[in-house]
């Protein structure tokens, strides 16, 4: 079994400029893994492979992508299981997985993110002695199938590989980008070294490396207002996070000053919904989740002055959130490594 314990820190750090409160999110946010466990399809398996021995364990980070695990999932294989001779030939470029429902796996969603759709999901199917509660998310592994040849070409658009998977990393940033700011100034302004590094602290999984570009292009974040409230003394993890005052927010490139936040909902089974999110309302109070999930989603999520039991809960990087978190706030300190805001909904047991 193979596991990402921490970020591997080369330097100083980049972030010394950043709020702490803000940095402990990020890194949080960075640290996140994920079990899976990863089984080659038995009628795939090379002639003389050691058929007790084809299943993989790794605990994932969150922010990484299933074509850069084949190299490492590779050599497991070639030292363990294959035969030497027959897997010598296997050509990684036609890997793919699917899970053990048979879903074809979208190798370009970060893993925090399938594993996530996956919880979603098992929350519509019938329950089970090992399903998913809301007030109780149990962390198993994500059993994955590895099938060795005839990628499914016409569904997966382009070859799972590591350098197709850095195009799709870029194309999202990008578009992320564009969404905050109405352009791609500060992408397209990065010199070829920083995008490179950008991409190189994802497969390193290196927090400093990949901050010190992405600090560039993800917006700020500022003090709290000075007139907040002192913080609760209850110690529940679910407490809204220290909000800004978007009308004090001087920086340019601060949160709630973006043209929208980029957020995708990722329903269960179903579509994935993209809109323009402003990070404050036309009354210049902050969007908050809640106004943005009643709006959206209002069947599931009405709003106030509802009294009944909870229809749906909502989900990010593995944890539940607050329903009063701001928007802006999740952009600047809560957004995947791509840049994107998102949100998973499940259905309440």
């Amino acid at each position: 079994m193979s596991a990402y314990g921490t970020t591997r820190h080369h330097g100083q750090p980049s972030t010394s400029s950043t709020p702490a409160s803000t940095t402990l999110f990020r890194r949080l946010t960075w640290e996140g893994t994920v079990p899976l466990e990863i089984r080659v399809d038995s009628k795939e398996l090379p002639a003389n492979s050691d058929r007790g021995l084809e299943c993989y364990y790794i605990q994932a980070p969150r922010v990484s992508y299933l074509p850069l695990l084949v190299p490492e999932i590779r050599r497991f294989l070639m030292d363990v299981v294959f035969d030497e001779a027959a897997g010598k030939m296997l050509k990684e470029e036609e890997w793919w997985f699917e899970s053990e429902e048979g879903t074809l796996l979208k190798w370009h969603w970060p893993i925090g993110l399938i594993y996530d759709n996956h919880t979603i999901s098992a929350s519509i199917r019938p329950p089970s002695q090992t399903s998913t509660s809301h007030h109780n998310l149990q962390v198993t592994p994500l059993k994955l199938i590895l099938h060795l040849a005839s990628p499914p070409t016409e569904k997966l658009l382009l070859s799972p590989s590591a350098e197709s998977c850095k195009q799709a990393f870029m194309g999202q940033l990008k578009e992320a980008d564009f969404i905050r700011w109405g352009n791609t100034k500060r992408m397209t302004g990065l010199r070829k070294q920083d995008q490179d590094g950008i991409w190189e602290g994802i497969k390193e999984h290196n927090f400093d490396d990949y901050w010190r570009v992405a600090s560039k292009i993800v917006p700020t974040t500022a003090p709290a207002r000075s007139n907040s409230p002192p913080p609760s003394s209850n110690p529940s993890m679910h407490t809204r996070p220290p909000s800004v005052d978007p009308q004090s927010v001087p920086d340019r490139d601060g949160a709630y000053n973006v043209r929208s936040v980029p957020v995708r909902l990722y329903l269960p089974d179903g579509p994935v919904m993209q809109d323009v999110v402003p990070p404050t309302l036309e009354d210049g109070s902050a969007h908050t989740l809640a106004h943005y999930l009643s709006t959206h989603l209002p069947l599931l999520f009405p709003s106030a002055p509802y009294s009944g039991p909870e229809l749906a809960y909502s989900l990010m990087h593995g944890v539940l959130v607050p329903p009063d978190a701001e928007m802006a706030w999740l952009g600047a300190c809560m957004s995947g490594a791509d840049g994107w805001v998102s949100v998973c909904v499940g259905i309440a047991r």
